[in-house]
């Protein structure tokens, strides 16, 4: 993991761009199993539009729920979390590297 913490303002985890990349993981890592939202719902004993609510990020997943779609995913919950900390770092690294665009001036 990496070994600074940012501070930033304490917004819902559901509103920030970490929750977003680990939405991005679990699909991935869904995709990677070669599961469908449906199969894995059936995995998970949970309907399909649940299984949607969580990717989309309108239901949030607590961290015994994600150790759950790790097993059913075929992933550790340790090794999640290390992609995790690997995608998050990587924004953090463009992130710091990205130039600020100048603003188009108006025509007059």
């Amino acid at each position: 993991m990496s070994g600074s913490i940012k501070k930033s303002p304490m917004l819902k985890s559901l509103h920030t761009r970490q929750y977003a990349l680990l939405l991005q993981e679990l699909r991935a890592a869904r995709a990677a199993a070669g599961l469908t939202q449906i199969a894995l719902a059936e995995r998970l004993d949970m309907q399909q539009s649940d299984v949607s609510k969580c990717e989309r990020g309108t239901r949030r997943l607590d961290v015994v729920e994600l150790r759950q779609w790790g097993q059913a995913l075929g992933v550790g919950l340790v090794e999640l979390v290390q992609r995790l900390d690997e995608r998050i770092a990587a924004d953090e690294a463009l992130s710091s590297q990205a130039v600020p665009r100048p603003h188009p001036q108006a025509a007059d």
